[in-house]
């Protein structure tokens, strides 16, 4: 009997890398991800059980310790959605941190340089081809494909690198040539701040930074993301040719299930506070 139950345990497991993020985003399909920023663990884990492609665990912008993004990887690694996490900072140190807790994605805010995004390459991958160190016992423990981790990790991790300032515009042919960069995710809030527009979408030099990284994001064959809050969203922006998309808050599908319900009711109070993405 358990026999059989490894055999199902293993043919799981390399079920969800026979049809990993990668192929998804080679054959032309998107991917969606639940944003995280609570350290609630049921919360994480339903949201892996939702339907979603992966995690984006926000340890940025929320309080979400490398504890919690640990025990988040333990309690959903035998489901489909995948654990990205992005990190506070774009280094070396910050990505080994979040990569030896068994992640299979890491985002890097603010690559506003080459160097930047050189870093962020070498960080995600073992020598010859990266710089990340071999400590990695807590990481293989719960990586969903057996045998070889480092070989694995290797072909499957994706490095996603943030784009969200004016001055990264200046660099962004060398930052989407950079080898090992498989991610350009425009951060559109940030961005249109660094630009002087206040967080405001709807500008046309906003929209000009956006078609400026699209370029070169698609003359150098990396994927495109970017923030989709809406069904609708995704569906437009994979028209244009994103393929990364950073959905909703666990507490914005709050947020959206309390209106459904409360709203017809008369119930639920105006309030400036409408974000479901921050």
């Amino acid at each position: 009997m358990g026999d059989i139950e490894n055999s199902k345990e293993n043919a799981e497991k390399e079920d969800r890398h026979n049809n990993s993020l990668r192929a998804r985003l080679a054959a032309g399909e998107f991917i969606v991800g639940l944003t995280i920023t609570s350290s609630n663990l049921e919360t994480a884990v339903l949201g892996a059980k939702l339907g979603f492609h992966f995690l984006w665990v926000e340890m940025e912008h929320s309080p979400v310790s490398l504890e919690t993004l640990r025990g988040i990887v333990l309690a959903t690694c035998s489901l489909q959605a995948s654990v990205f996490a992005r990190v506070p900072v774009a280094a070396l140190w910050t990505a080994k941190r979040v990569l030896d807790q068994g992640v299979s994605g890491v985002i890097f805010p603010f690559v506003s340089d080459p160097e930047l995004a050189r870093s962020a390459a070498l960080s995600c991958r073992y020598p010859p081809a990266g710089l990340r160190g071999s400590g990695a016992g807590l990481a293989a423990s719960t990586w969903p494909e057996p045998g070889n981790y480092y070989d694995s990790a290797d072909a499957h991790m994706l490095t996603v690198c943030v784009i969200e300032e004016e001055r990264a515009l200046l660099h962004i042919d060398a930052i989407a040539a950079t080898p090992g960069v498989d991610v350009l995710f425009i951060g559109t809030s940030d961005l249109s701040f660094s630009l002087g527009l206040r967080g405001r979408q709807n500008e046309p030099k906003l929209q000009e930074a956006i078609e400026t990284i699209q370029t070169a994001a698609h003359r150098h064959h990396k994927f495109l993301g970017r923030p989709a809050v809406s069904a609708e969203d995704v569906l437009r922006y994979h028209q244009q040719g994103f393929q990364v998309f950073q959905s909703v808050t666990e507490l914005g599908l709050m947020r959206l299930g309390a209106q459904q319900i409360l709203q017809p009711l008369g119930f639920l109070e105006s309030s400036t506070d409408t974000s479901i993405l921050y």
